[in-house]
């Protein structure tokens, strides 16, 4: 059974590896014996989270780049070729929101700014097409492969506020499920695409929508959401662990098309 799961040895690309989530994901499967690429804008995050890994003599690198920039990526993955032979595995995890594409008190739906909205679609939708298009190839001149997306909650249940980020997820659990038809039917049937959802974690985008940043007691908004969650809690970036292995692994060789949630059981409850 440990061998059903077992990634070691295999080689990961991350992308959006410096930040809260992405990077809990590399140190847990770089702690499985998997060798880590992580991909990202900023430097100093990357490189902390490599430096970490290597600490506990686990196998990682890193590499700045623009995901949106097609010839960007193609040379980080010409790049992670050059060093590492292949490439098992790509995490889509670059994304994230802009106050400008969100609603509020100050901001009518009405008014939302079309080159805000357009940026988070981007960084979200474009972030993870671009990457797929590259290191897919890559995956399909070897024939084998697995492309994981990370989409959020927010595509599966729409959430108030958040049009622009909720949308563009939307986009991302949508493109997961045509491509992994894609790939089988067109490119070889031992490249599997899924995704997962996850629920409400504390992250550098919104732990201040949840928690006051003065006391850090719960928003109101906070406490719906942590009511509105059977588990009661919000996650804890080690929670996206397992499902990451089971997904990257063969233990899920026959699941392809699939976004999987990771929240709690917030997407189960119907608030009644």
């Amino acid at each position: 059974m440990n061998n059903f799961f077992d990634v070691s040895g295999k080689v990961i690309v991350i992308t959006g590896g410096g930040g809260v989530l992405c990077s809990e994901m590399a140190i847990g499967l770089a702690d499985v014996g998997a060798t880590v690429i992580l991909l990202g804008r900023t430097v100093e995050k990357l490189a902390k989270v490599a430096s970490k890994i290597k600490e506990s003599s686990r196998k990682a690198d890193f590499m700045v780049c623009d995901v949106m920039n097609k010839v960007a990526v193609q040379e980080c993955c010409d790049l992670v070729v050059s060093n590492y032979e292949r490439v098992d595995v790509l995490i889509n995890g670059a994304g994230g929101n802009k106050k400008e594409a969100t609603t509020g008190p100050d901001m009518s739906f009405f008014d939302l700014d079309i080159e805000a909205m357009a940026e988070v679609y981007a960084l979200n939708f474009v972030g993870t097409l671009v990457p797929s298009q590259v290191f897919g190839r890559k995956m399909g001149e070897q024939g084998n492969g697995v492309i994981l997306n990370v989409s959020s909650m927010s595509a599966e249940r729409p959430l108030t506020k958040v049009i622009g980020y909720g949308t563009a997820k939307a986009a991302v659990n949508n493109f997961t499920k045509w491509l992994s038809v894609y790939m089988c039917q067109n490119v070889s049937r031992y490249i599997r695409v899924n995704a997962i959802a996850p629920g409400f974690f504390l992250t550098e985008q919104n732990r201040f929508l949840l928690t006051d940043k003065v006391s850090g007691e719960l928003t109101a908004r906070g406490q719906t959401i942590k009511d509105h969650t059977p588990m009661g809690r919000f996650g804890d970036p080690k929670d996206l662990v397992g499902t990451v292995i089971w997904l990257c692994s063969d233990a899920s060789k026959f699941v392809t098309g699939a976004v999987v949630p990771v929240d709690g059981g917030f997407n189960a409850f119907s608030g009644v």
